[in-house]
């Protein structure tokens, strides 16, 4: 294990883990934050903390499933047209914000916050699993652990600062929607019904990750001419992507 854990492979995998679910919650975020935004100064640190902390838990087990599911036959197509698909997403700029309604029950809030959260996570989960399969087989599921509990923190009590170095430097949205790219080639080549196959005929396309890089490739380049003609169309983008300078700079939110 400790081999495991020195490996340049477990680094890079924890890195796309961490880089891949900020991107991706900022939203939940501003949804934990709109939906405690009546309640008493002290209540919200706990409707906060209480409701992030259970849509930790249920995320983690829900991405543990995601991993094991990704190792059965035509499932990591599936992933990887969806993942390829969400990259797209988080440059293309979304249309109208999060619906919302905030409580003054502290339970209510916390409930508001797990729920939205696990609507809104599907893509999380996707990413996030499909990022730990590129790490080493036997610590993906510590890989998730770590990773999840790493960044997740973040998210909460940065999702401000978040999202104006987003807006600040929107080649951080471009740079991770083309991850999440990469990520989908690589597992779309290697799922095990295909996997085979693919080797026999197109092993030097393998080795020269040629699959990883054209999803790369694919995502910005139809995320940056969706956003264009989103622009194009003079539609007006969320307030979440108005902070993140989207419109100015052709990133997007999820």
């Amino acid at each position: 294990m400790v081999e495991t854990v020195s490996s340049l492979l477990f680094w890079q995998s924890l890195g796309a883990i961490i880089w891949v679910n900020l991107l991706l919650s900022g939203d939940n975020a501003v949804v934990i934050a709109l939906a405690a935004r009546s309640l008493p100064a002290q209540q919200q640190k706990l409707a906060v903390f209480w409701g992030s902390a259970a849509a930790i838990v249920l995320r983690v087990i829900l991405t543990v499933f995601a991993v094991a599911l990704l190792q059965l036959p035509w499932l990591k197509l599936i992933g990887g047209v969806l993942l390829l698909w969400i990259g797209v997403k988080l440059i293309v700029p979304e249309e109208g914000g999060e619906d919302i309604q905030s409580s003054d029950n502290l339970m209510s809030a916390v409930k508001t916050i797990l729920i939205a959260d696990l609507v809104m996570s599907l893509d999380n989960v996707i990413a996030v699993a499909a990022a730990a399969e590129q790490g080493p087989p036997e610590a993906k599921i510590a890989l998730l652990i770590i990773g999840l509990a790493l960044s997740i923190p973040i998210v909460i009590f940065g999702s401000t600062l978040m999202l104006k170095v987003m807006g600040r430097f929107p080649i951080i949205i471009t740079l991770g929607a083309a991850l999440l790219g990469w990520i989908a080639g690589d597992i779309l080549v290697t799922d095990p019904a295909i996997a085979g196959w693919v080797k026999a005929n197109f092993a030097l396309l393998l080795e020269w990750k040629a699959a990883p890089a054209a999803g790369a490739v694919m995502v910005v380049a139809l995320g940056k001419w969706l956003a264009a003609r989103h622009d194009a169309d003079g539609k007006t983008a969320s307030p979440v992507d108005l902070a993140r300078g989207d419109r100015g700079a052709g990133g997007g939110s999820r």
